[in-house]
Formats: structure tokens, C-alpha cells, sequence
């Protein structure tokens, strides 16, 4: 049965949920298939002859992962499949970062699955990621060097690593990733581009909080008062394309504009504030076709990232 939208009292089985106050009564309901080993995720993906989409994630999944699995199932059609990783990608974090103390609430991420209609729920452990004597990476060398590349060295070796990784595993049709990061979503793209993946990817817009704060896994370890001055980043960003779409053109005029809007919030401790080309990364000295402010601010030791494109 539903409790708020929470299933009770049943337990999973292969294809199937037991309701034990039924006496083992089998009642099909949405399931989702969990694959925890490499060998095991492979095998599935080369007998799999349906389109498939992946939402490649870190878990601690919210609602901006939920709109990712809806387009991810959009995209699928009626007769595909969506898959979502849920891997912490050590390489991805620099020493002495947050990798250890990121969530990690499995249960909670089976149930949000189970609910949002994925079909292969892949989960491995770093065990079955990465070798022992591991040596072997992927590298972009443009993009990755400005902004969280800049501020997080190697931090894309390690997301392009995991992802080619599990594009060979999981083999989909095409991967959704968020354009709250950016930059991310550019390298992948490139990354596919460069090395031939037969991969569609997809950009989804970024998912908002009521306030305005882009949702974020990390947006839990903010405490009250940070969560309370944390949309000043939302703030400063529309202050920004305000002024663009005023006429404004100046990079130096724009940039300072929004950082006197984040200085409102006396927690925040900017980290980056850039106005780019949206197809280099590169910092420009003037508003023009496809431009990007990108920002990374500190509440505290929780580091959040946002950016907005400019008319």
C-alpha cells in the first residue's frame, strides 16, 4: 500500500513485491532492477536490444535528479529503458574534500527509483570501478581548464573517467546531464565528440528551489542561516542579466554588480565569478553571442555553483 506517496509493508523479489499481510501474495508494481557488478551491468547491456538512456549520478538524488530521469524517460519512449548510476567517484574529489562525508542514503535512492519509473538501477562500489594498480584516465585538455577546473585540479579527469567508464558498461543510446554544472556538461559533450561515443547527450535545465537556490545534493549540509542567504547566488546571476539585457556590455561593470549582490550575504565567500564564452569556457571582456556568468561561492565549507546565460 501508499503512505504519502511511500510503499509499506512489502518487500522486493525479483520481478516482483511480496505483501506479507497477504501470505506471500506476489503483486507486480514498478521495479527496478539493481546491478551492483561491472560484469554483471556489461552482460545486461550487450543482450539489452531497447533504446536506452542513462542519468548518470552521485546519488543523494532530490528533485532536479527526478526531472533528469523524466526526460532520460521522454527520451526512452514506451518501449525503452532508463538507467541511473549512482557511483561516489573518489577521482572526482580533491584530498581533504568532502568524499567521505557524502551522502550516501541508499535506501531513500532505491525508493525515489522505484518511484520515478527506472528501470536498471546500476550501484557499484569503488571496488568494482577502479583496479588496485588502476592507472588508465581520461583527460580534456581546453575546456577543463577554467572555472571548477581552475578551482578543482584533476577534478575533470575524474568525471571523464567515470563516464566513459560507464558508457562502455551500461552502453546507452544517449545520457542526460544537468546544466547546473555547466562546464561539466560541455566536457562531456566534447569528450563524445572527440572520442566517437555513438552518444546522443542531453542538456536538462537547471531545477530550482522556491527561492530560487539550484537544487544540489550538497545543498543539505548548508545550516539554516547559510540555506537562508544561499540564493543570493540566483540573485546575483538575474542582477547580472538584468544589466545585460539593459544594454550593458562591460564584463568588469556586470561581474561587479553581481558580487555587490553576493556581498549582501555575509556568509558568502566567492570562490569565482566569470563572465565566458558558453563554447570555449574562456573568460571574455564583453557581453557577446553565447555568454555565460558561471559562480562558485562558499557558505561556510559548503561550496555551491551556478550560472545564467546572458541576452
Amino acid at each position: 500500500m501508499l503512505d504519502n506517496g511511500r510503499i509499506t509493508n512489502w518487500e522486493l523479489r525479483p520481478g516482483c513485491w511480496i505483501d506479507w499481510r497477504t501470505r506471500g501474495r506476489c503483486v507486480i508494481i514498478a521495479t527496478v532492477q539493481v546491478v551492483t557488478s561491472v560484469a554483471a551491468a556489461t552482460a545486461e547491456g550487450r543482450k539489452n536490444s531497447k533504446r536506452r538512456v542513462l542519468v548518470p549520478t552521485m546519488g543523494a538524488l532530490h528533485r532536479g535528479h527526478g526531472e533528469l530521469i523524466r526526460i532520460a524517460r521522454e527520451a526512452a519512449g514506451k518501449e525503452g529503458d532508463v538507467a541511473v548510476s549512482i557511483f561516489v567517484n573518489q577521482l572526482q574529489f580533491a584530498p581533504g574534500g568532502d568524499y567521505e562525508k557524502y551522502p550516501r542514503p541508499e535506501a531513500d535512492d532505491d525508493e525515489f527509483c522505484r518511484n520515478a519509473g527506472v528501470d536498471i538501477l546500476f550501484r557499484p562500489s569503488a571496488q568494482e570501478m577502479y583496479a588496485v594498480d588502476f592507472s588508465v584516465s581520461v583527460e580534456e585538455r581546453s575546456l577543463a581548464n577554467t572555472l571548477e577546473g581552475k578551482s578543482r585540479p584533476g577534478h575533470f579527469r575524474g568525471v571523464c573517467t567515470v563516464v566513459a567508464k560507464l558508457f562502455h558498461i551500461l552502453l546507452p543510446n544517449s545520457a542526460v546531464f544537468g546544466e547546473k554544472d555547466f562546464q561539466q556538461l560541455a566536457i562531456i559533450r566534447r569528450m563524445v565528440r572527440d572520442l566517437n561515443f555513438p552518444i546522443e547527450i542531453i542538456g536538462a535545465p537547471t531545477v530550482r528551489e522556491a527561492d530560487g537556490l539550484a537544487c544540489s545534493s550538497r545543498n543539505q549540509y548548508l545550516n539554516t542561516t547559510e540555506r537562508r542567504q544561499a540564493p543570493v547566488l540566483r540573485a546575483a546571476l538575474l542582477q547580472a542579466q538584468r544589466l545585460a539585457a539593459q544594454g550593458e556590455r562591460a564584463a568588469p561593470v556586470i561581474l561587479d554588480a553581481a558580487r555587490k549582490a553576493i556581498a549582501t550575504a555575509p556568509l558568502a565567500r566567492i570562490d569565482y565569478l566569470e563572465l565566458v564564452n558558453a563554447e570555449t569556457l574562456q573568460p571574455i571582456d564583453i557581453v557577446q553571442p553565447n555568454s555565460l556568468v558561471a559562480v562558485a561561492v562558499f557558505f561556510g565549507q559548503t561550496r555551491l555553483i551556478d550560472n545564467i546565460r546572458l541576452p
